[in-house]
């Protein structure tokens, strides 16, 4: 692939980046997410190409501790 197309890409997935983390933290900030988690998801689409990428993931609110992750087996301490 080109460099000029290798500069795009990283360019757009930095500003993707940077601003999404700025609005998943203005949105928690303004609410009350102590104790909770939250799915979030992001599609990615490009116009002209058939092209549809979904990334889903748990964002745990502020001073909470992470739901156990389901797909991980938990260790409990003998």
């Amino acid at each position: 692939m080109s460099d000029d197309f290798n500069m795009s890409m990283r360019t757009f997935l930095k500003e993707v980046g940077v601003t999404s983390q700025q609005a998943i933290e203005d949105a928690m900030r303004d609410a009350d997410t102590a104790g909770r988690s939250f799915d979030a998801k992001v599609v990615l689409t490009i116009d002209g190409l058939e092209l549809e990428h979904v990334v889903t993931g748990r964002i745990t609110g502020r001073g909470s501790e992470p739901d156990p992750d389901p797909d991980i087996a938990q260790v409990q301490p003998s």
